[in-house]
């Protein structure tokens, strides 16, 4: 065993008990070789990866397996996320979860279709009183799928603290999983983060490939860069393990400067009160405009995240002493596989003439409020990661808006909490006020997005989570619905289901709601395809007769479209 694997695992004991974790406790919950396609902690739009997803060969219906033994705490089920999901506490102080399941067991299944019909609901989130369903460990619980937000079929899997619902990392847990692969580093960034502070004798970061020689990574070319003042790192890598071409996260990244240690970012732990703080670890700019994740080797003062056990000045080095310096990282997954860059920088004074930053300061622990004419936003403590000038720009209002076009910065600054954005809606008619809402364009293709609102006393108001380009739109436009099984309003092409396609082009939908003869009837809803299902109930459907099926679907602006057919089944 490795030693750095041993030290991790004295880390994470600190972390989740007192005791180390009994690495015996839990069985993979399948029986086919565990490959994975997504790690914990991995990089994902707006958060951290919260368990580990395994390959299911490519199709849904392989037999899911509880862990350990326990108790179904929770059956989750929602047309996004983790779709079809059950969550089991052990006895042991923590939770496994099952995640994109096709189906139940047929015992959990009928449990929580009897509870979808008296709700009259697709989506619940079913908390089990305990007993209900005890389970022994190896015990079929399900079957895996392709369900919720999942972008192929695959099992989502977690391991979390009971009581805190903090996930940790099941890799430490000792699953069949072969990994003798170490982490590839792509490339590094070096970022000026003072006001006095330049890299290569200019005030922008640089951002430099690497090339893997000798055992190590190294800048390509083994350049040595000239900096000066408060000076930032940051890196882009990425893991892969065993039998899998998947991109996966990296479970630790040390920083020294000239041999001292000065930040260690480690995933042995989630909160998922903190895991939209992901924002601030990356250099989100460089991610909007390049779509790669460079990960920060600095903490932003609003960053709370909790996964930095060593941290000194966070992380920011001040270079302003004219020496040469080495800057050694240490990349390291959960094997103790360990990959190393190292290079050095100079330090060295220069006079740059800089462009002084234009706009409203707006402090990242202030309330703050920013006011025009037209536009309203206020800004409460913890919005932001750290201090910025706002820019903002009017742009006149053209014919495909109710209102002029405001530029509020720019959606490369990450937005942590939502705030709250009024316009002035003088130029929406009162036929239309109902309808409107607030819309983000695109900087570049001019594509629209809603952002949701309402009419209020001569704004249009809503709550939003990230900088850009806004407007007044309206959406009178009702949803689509486009059968799939039902041909001319009156046959059956499918026998054992009837499926739709249901859309809206712009609000979203908010509401759908089938009826076969009168009665409410269970249309399971995959909003990633647009897909609403329904699957003929023998308990609950009468078979040999004339029905009248009824479909309903609402978008989030009330606008409506119904559908009606007659068919025999």
């Amino acid at each position: 065993m490795h030693l750095r694997f041993l030290i991790s695992l004295l880390l994470f004991s600190s972390l989740v008990s007192a005791q180390a974790p009994d690495r015996e406790y839990f069985r993979s919950p399948v029986d086919i070789p565990i490959l994975l396609s997504g790690s914990f902690g991995e990089l994902r739009s707006n958060h951290f990866h919260s368990g580990i997803d395994i390959k299911t060969q490519g199709k849904n219906g392989l037999p899911i397996y509880a862990a350990a033994a326990g108790d179904v705490s929770r059956i989750y089920i929602s047309p996004a996320g983790f779709g079809l999901a059950l969550y089991i506490d052990h006895p042991n102080g923590q939770t496994t979860v099952y995640g994109h399941l096709l189906s139940f067991r047929e015992d959990i299944q009928a449990y929580a279709r009897e509870i979808q019909y008296e709700r009259q609901s697709f989506a619940v989130d079913l908390a089990v009183p305990k007993g209900t369903f005890r389970v022994e460990k190896g015990e079929q619980i399900g079957l895996s799928g392709n369900s919720g937000s999942s972008g192929g079929p695959h099992l989502h899997f977690e391991i979390r603290n009971t009581e805190s619902q903090n996930p940790l990392n099941p890799l430490l847990f000792n699953f069949p999983v072969t990994d003798n692969m170490k982490p590839k580093i792509l490339s590094a960034a070096i970022y000026p983060l003072s006001d006095d502070a330049h890299v290569a004798g200019g005030s922008s970061e640089r951002v430099i490939e690497t090339v893997y020689y000798d055992g190590a990574y190294h800048l390509k070319g083994n350049p040595t860069f000239s900096v000066y003042g408060d000076i930032g790192f940051g890196l882009q890598a990425l893991d892969y393990l065993d039998g899998s071409w998947s991109k996966c996260g990296i479970y630790e990244i040390k920083l020294a400067v000239d041999g001292d240690p000065v930040y260690t970012f480690l995933m042995n732990e989630l909160s998922f009160a903190e895991t939209r703080f992901l924002n601030s670890h990356i250099d989100y700019n460089h991610y909007r405009q390049h779509y790669r994740r460079l990960q920060k080797s600095w903490v932003d003062p609003g960053n709370k995240l909790n996964n930095y056990p060593l941290l000194v000045n966070r992380g920011v080095v001040n270079l302003s002493d004219g020496q040469l310096h080495q800057i050694t990282y240490e990349i390291n997954d959960t094997y103790g596989n360990t990959s190393t860059l190292t290079f050095r920088v100079q330090s060295k004074a220069v006079s740059l003439a800089r462009l002084e930053k234009t706009g409203r300061l707006i402090r990242h622990d202030e309330k703050e409020d920013f006011e025009t004419a037209g536009l309203q936003a206020l800004f409460m403590p913890g919005t932001f990661y750290s201090d910025f000038k706002l820019d903002f720009e009017t742009k006149p209002a053209n014919n495909l808006y109710y209102s002029p076009l405001y530029q509020l910065h720019n959606d490369r600054t990450p937005v942590h909490n939502s705030y709250l954005l009024k316009l002035k809606a003088d130029g929406v008619p009162d036929s239309l006020k109902p309808k409107s809402l607030i819309a983000v364009i695109d900087e570049k293709s001019g594509k629209k997005w809603s952002m949701g609102g309402n009419y209020e006393d001569g704004w249009v108001m809503a709550r939003v989570r990230q900088m850009g380009t806004f407007a007044i739109s309206v959406d009178t436009v009702p949803p689509t619905i486009r059968p799939l099984s039902i041909v001319n309003q009156n046959r059956l092409t499918e026998q054992h289901q009837i499926r739709f396609k249901i859309d809206d082009d712009f609000s979203g939908i908010s509401t759908y709601r089938g009826e076969i003869d009168g009665q409410w009837v269970l249309f399971e809803y995959d909003a990633k395809n647009s897909l609403i299902t329904y699957e003929f109930d023998k308990e609950r459907f009468q078979f040999g007769k004339n029905h009248l099926l009824q479909l309903t679907v609402t978008d989030s602006k009330a606008n409506t479209t119904r559908y009606e057919a007659t068919f025999y089944r």
